[in-house]
């Protein structure tokens, strides 16, 4: 072992060093797992935050109504079975009949009527689009909900996702303010395992509940997320068995390809078809230059998006188009091309008649910087120098998970870069990020640039309601067309993440929502 190598196992060693000695040696005493989570979440609260950590976790504690399979076709969870009228409109819901809640309240459809109809769209984006749709929600009896939406909707089936609706405890909600109610230090759901510690800076411990609705689930005792700061020091713990799973961005990229070769580990690529998730540079729309469309044609052109697939993300993405990521329904790629081009971003800036001052800056702007790994960070280098060549002077801005999101949310930056999930249909997981009636300053993960055009969101708000996928299609081409060429982001990357874990762990990802399924079914062979 060399110094370096030495070294790395020390930092990983005095992260875990908090944790159970049974746990350090790998997989727990009684049957648990080690897991990695990175950055340590703002809140364990998925109704209230839906950013990567907070849904690993919080996937685990809370539930939706519906799960899916690879292929996205719907599966039961806490709705048994379902029917949808001939007209489309009528959704209704059997649910489970024997779930509880944490703390042992029965789980039932008035807690659905009051997540749905009352505090999801208060608190969360995509649920607000998905819900805002009903004409009506209503409890027919203690184990049925029955949704009857103003107009057709394709997508309402994939809204029943958990970290897209997860459940709520009307009980414990019902009347108070949702964002301060105490019960967001300690959640409670009705998932497979319930929160019992958070160990800020160290790990998030969370238990089987031996009340749990499937009979021989879950399979898992426990789970500890572990927070380790260092992608160098996560990579360590995860060859050593240290910790025993990772997924999204916990591994650098160079650290997957290596860490795929090792006989004690399996890697796989699905459970990330539900999300889909996309990575692009956002721009304030409301600042200048920010708001002429020639300053966002001059960036895309210096960007060299190839480059930032291949050499920063090692090839574990794919070059985004536009809008709709090509893993996703009724993708286009029939839309104008940006290629990496200093000259023509140059001539763009000069017909602007953005002169470089004696520094050779044509304009300063201001890049919040998402503090979410190592990635991230060099991704925000390359930007820099990036926009150097066009005479964009780049100030770095840093700060952590919590003032991120405030400032981008609030609309208080100049750029950022930002991750969203399609969540398998546009009407789902893309026209949010695009349509005017979701500017909302204070939610994440809504249209915060605040991009308007009528004609956008004529078409999505069709493509939405439309029953025929012919029609469907040809409306999501126009919207990814007029998208492209209006840039109100500037599109990079669709993620290929890799999921890691240890060779003994079965039944880990079991669908679509891969490592924000709920693990029930998990366990050690």
């Amino acid at each position: 072992m060399n110094r370096r190598d030495f070294t790395k196992l020390l930092m990983s060693g005095a992260a875990l060093s908090a944790l159970p000695a049974t746990a350090i040696l790998g997989q727990t005493a009684s049957g648990g797992l080690v897991a990695l989570v990175n950055p340590e979440p703002a809140t364990l609260s998925l109704p209230l935050n839906q950013q990567n950590a907070t849904g690993l976790i919080g996937s685990k504690i809370y539930e939706g109504l519906l799960d899916y399979d690879f292929d996205l076709t719907p599966r039961p969870l806490l709705a048994d079975s379902w029917e949808v009228s001939e007209d489309g409109l009528v959704y209704t819901f059997h649910l489970v009949q024997n779930a509880t809640w944490h703390d042992g309240e029965p789980f039932t459809a008035h807690d659905v009527v009051f997540s749905c109809a009352q505090m999801l769209p208060e608190t969360h984006p995509r649920a607000r689009g998905a819900f805002a749709r009903c004409d009506s929600i209503e409890a027919l009896d203690d184990h049925t909900v029955r949704f009857t939406l103003r107009a057709p909707f394709a997508a309402f089936l994939y809204a029943f996702e958990t970290t897209s609706a997860p459940m709520v405890p009307r009980h414990l909600y019902e009347g108070t303010d949702y964002r301060a109610n105490p019960a967001n230090d300690t959640p409670i759901g009705t998932g497979p395992f319930r929160f019992a510690e958070w160990e800020r800076g160290s790990h998030i411990h969370l238990l089987a509940y031996d009340g749990y609705y499937r009979e021989g689930q879950p399979g898992l005792s426990e789970i500890y997320f572990q927070v380790i700061p260092d992608s160098a020091s996560r990579a360590v713990a995860l060859e050593s068995g240290q910790a025993q799973f990772s997924s999204w961005g916990d591994i650098e990229s160079f650290d997957v390809i290596r860490l795929g070769q090792d006989p004690n580990l399996v890697q796989t690529t699905q459970g990330y078809e539900f999300a889909s998730p996309m990575i692009w540079f956002e721009l304030n729309l409301r600042r200048e230059p920010f708001n002429d469309l020639r300053f966002r044609q001059a960036m895309m052109h210096l960007l060299d998006r190839d480059f930032i697939v291949e050499r920063i993300m090692f090839g574990l993405a794919k070059t985004a188009t536009g809008p709709i990521a090509s893993t996703t329904r009724f993708y286009d790629p029939e839309v104008t091309a940006y290629p990496h081009d200093v000259a023509r971003a140059n001539a763009i800036l000069d017909e602007m008649g953005l002169t470089p001052d004696a520094n050779g800056h044509r304009v300063t702007i201001r890049y919040q910087n998402p503090p979410f790994g190592e990635m991230m960070q060099r991704i925000a280098e390359y930007f820099r120098q990036a926009m150097a060549e066009g005479g964009i002077n780049v100030e770095l801005v840093s700060t952590d998970v919590g003032g991120w999101m405030q400032s981008v949310s609030n609309w208080d930056y100049d750029c950022c870069m930002n991750l969203l999930y399609q969540n398998a249909d546009p009407a789902i997981g893309v026209s949010r990020t695009y349509v005017s009636s979701n500017i909302h300053q204070g939610v994440m993960f809504s249209n915060t640039q605040g991009y308007q055009n009528p004609e956008v969101d004529r078409l999505f708000d069709e493509a939405a309601v439309s029953t025929s996928d012919e029609e469907r299609q040809r409306l999501y081409s126009e919207v990814q067309k007029l998208l492209v060429d209006e840039l109100p982001v500037l599109w990079v990357s669709e993620q290929h993440y890799a999921t890691t874990h240890d060779a003994r762990l079965q039944d880990l990802i079991t669908g679509a929502t891969g490592a924000m399924g709920n693990f029930g079914r998990a366990r050690w062979a």
